[in-house]
């Protein structure tokens, strides 16, 4: 699985109250475009990783997810799957390397965290990837 790293004005948003990790809309986008710690927004380029574009069974701006948020730890019920889509080119989803999760509902759309997979994926007509949250997305200590 893969590791979890949070960006740095997370922890500012959520100090000015951007974030509401119990009822605001999350979501997690795929990027081949490496994170910084220092990003801040959705598709920021320059201060947020690139989205992929809308192809082959992924749509851009990503899928929301079913969040909850109790004693410090943000949760999870469920995963969020892509499966390539054998309709369109064979070139398939990505490449990507990075799952990034963000505030769709806040102005900006803030970034969260990301999770790194360790080298360039791409799903193929028919084939799934899946992004899973595990037992806690984040905690906050």
């Amino acid at each position: 699985m893969a590791i979890f790293n949070k960006f740095t004005a997370f922890k500012t948003d959520l100090g000015l109250k951007l974030h509401n990790l119990n009822t605001d809309t999350l979501k997690v986008y795929l990027s081949n475009d490496a994170p910084a710690a220092g990003d801040t927004v959705y598709n920021g380029g320059a201060t947020g990783p690139l989205d992929l574009s809308t192809e082959n069974g992924y749509t851009a701006g990503g899928a929301g997810i079913t969040n909850s948020w109790a004693a410090g730890a943000l949760t999870s019920a469920d995963t969020t799957v892509w499966t390539g889509d054998a309709d369109e080119d064979a070139s398939g989803i990505g490449p990507f390397q990075y799952a990034v999760l963000y505030n769709d509902t806040a102005a900006a759309k803030n970034l969260i965290g990301w999770w790194d997979y360790g080298g360039p994926i791409t799903v193929m007509a028919g084939e799934t990837f899946t992004v899973d949250y595990g037992a806690t997305v984040l905690t906050i200590t």
